[in-house]
């Protein structure tokens, strides 16, 4: 009997499959390539300290080696940054991928469709990393679900650049609550830009449908409207203690953790005493709450950038002035903050004003009182920390990611030179080198919403 045709062909088959194997082992077995930085400064936010000059020797996607002088590794790539400071890549604690300003963003849940708030996101990413932010947590879709894990996917598998993301759904709320589709025609079904949880079981049940698509972590709206009632700032908080504690547990079941959007009492202490990984805006802490944050490390991420947009850019005089007001009231909140010694983790709640703009969050905190260092370490050790991460991020140091920015300067001396970053490396990968085109100006100069707007 004859072989069969395709068992004469065999042999060569192998043979083809085994020359297109060959590349790939090859290339598995090449080492990583070197790159070394030499600048003018590199500053270490972990102690203060400042190496003049500095090197940073990265092998692959993690940093080898810091120092003054440092040899260059045969083979290297050498990269000169004359005038730079280098320091770690920044961490965003608190940004928004999927919103735009010039639309309220309850019209942009009902105007613009999920796929072209995703596109927009893609560009907003860009944007966070050419600014300097290698890292960020998203916190919230606003309407579009868990298209943030879409976002993260990608920008981890190389296919578009962007910080690495910690993304959740859509935040959760009540009914009523804060993001719901308020003032709109009662017989029209406007959707949420949260998702609805009443009691605890439908907290616990929209916790694990949203991991199930993919979220790291879980974001709840603690508190509602904010508002001034005589002298006395009030907002109404949403879930109890134990329903947060509730929400805590079962996100710590799966190895995840929750973050909460709170401005002030009570709902601040409820949140402290079911121990979420931060508390967002926090702009009135009583005593108690603050202890109980010392006690579990919980930091509060104040947000200035919002606010300080809000009050330019507000829809209505009245609306101006009221933020204006409130801004007041949350730098007096903020001074007590800082002298009841509580941690801080940069956030700018970008997204309402445009990304790639929000290093102007370090300089409000400077400007209202933290000191140069702790700004600087709001945005690369403790947001590190709070985010879980910090044997791998924050930090100029040997076996950590190599992220890795640089200004023209001394930030220490000038916390606003971090709003001119001139070079950007993420994992090993170099995003911006100094001398090239802002491409943002563009970016910003393009309304979103214009028809026939391109990038």
């Amino acid at each position: 009997m004859k072989n069969p045709k395709w068992l004469k062909l065999l042999p060569l088959a192998l043979a083809l499959a085994g020359a297109r194997a060959a590349p790939a082992q090859t290339a598995a077995a090449m080492p990583a390539p070197v790159t070394v930085l030499e600048a003018a400064h590199v500053f270490l936010p972990g102690s203060g300290r400042t190496l003049t000059p500095g090197m940073v020797v990265i092998r692959g996607r993690k940093i080898e080696a810091v120092g003054g002088r440092l040899a260059v590794p045969a083979g290297a790539r050498l990269v000169r940054l004359p005038g730079l400071t280098l320091l770690p890549g920044l961490i965003d604690c608190h940004v928004h991928l999927f919103l735009h300003p010039g639309r309220a963003e309850d019209m942009q849940t009902v105007r613009e469709s999920a796929a072209q708030r995703t596109v927009q996101a893609v560009l907003a990413a860009k944007a966070d990393l050419w600014a300097g932010f290698t890292s960020a947590r998203d916190m919230g879709t606003e309407g579009v679900g868990s298209a943030s894990t879409a976002i993260r996917a990608a920008i981890n598998a190389g296919e578009i650049p962007g910080p690495r993301l910690w993304v959740c759904a859509n935040a959760i709320s009540i009914l009523g609550g804060h993001e719901d589709a308020l003032g709109f025609n009662p017989a029209l079904s406007i959707p949420s830009n949260a998702d609805y949880a009443n009691t605890t079981h439908e907290l616990i049940q929209t916790i694990r449908e949203q991991i199930k698509q993919g979220a790291t972590f879980i974001k709840i709206y603690e508190t509602g409207r904010d508002q001034f009632i005589g002298n006395h700032f009030f907002t109404p908080y949403q879930y109890t203690e134990r329903q947060l504690a509730a929400a805590v547990r079962e996100a710590a079941r799966q190895r995840e953790r929750v973050a909460v959007h709170v401005m002030g009492e009570p709902g601040a202490l409820y949140a402290a005493q079911a121990g979420v990984m931060s508390l967002d805006h926090a702009v009135q802490l009583s005593p108690q709450t603050m202890r109980i944050m010392r006690q579990k490390h919980i930091p509060a991420v104040p947000t200035f950038a919002v606010f300080e947009a809000f009050a330019r850019t507000g829809a209505t005089p009245a609306a101006r002035a009221f933020m204006r007001r409130f801004l007041a009231y949350k730098i007096a909140q903020f001074h007590r903050q800082i002298a009841a010694g509580i941690d801080f983790a940069a956030g700018s709640d970008v997204g309402p004003f445009p990304h790639g703009t929000q290093t102007s969050e370090f300089v409000y905190l400077h400007r209202y009182g933290l000191s140069a260092l702790r700004t600087l370490q709001a945005g690369t050790t403790v947001a590190a920390a709070m985010l879980g991460a910090s044997d791998l991020l924050g930090r100029l140091r040997a076996g950590y990611a190599a992220d890795v920015i640089g200004v023209p300067g001394n930030p220490l001396a000038n916390v606003s030179l971090l709003e001119h970053v001139q070079f950007v490396m993420k994992a090993g990968t170099i995003y911006r080198l100094p001398g090239q085109p802002n491409w943002l100006k563009k970016y910003w100069a393009m309304p979103v919403n214009a028809p026939g707007a391109k990038f």
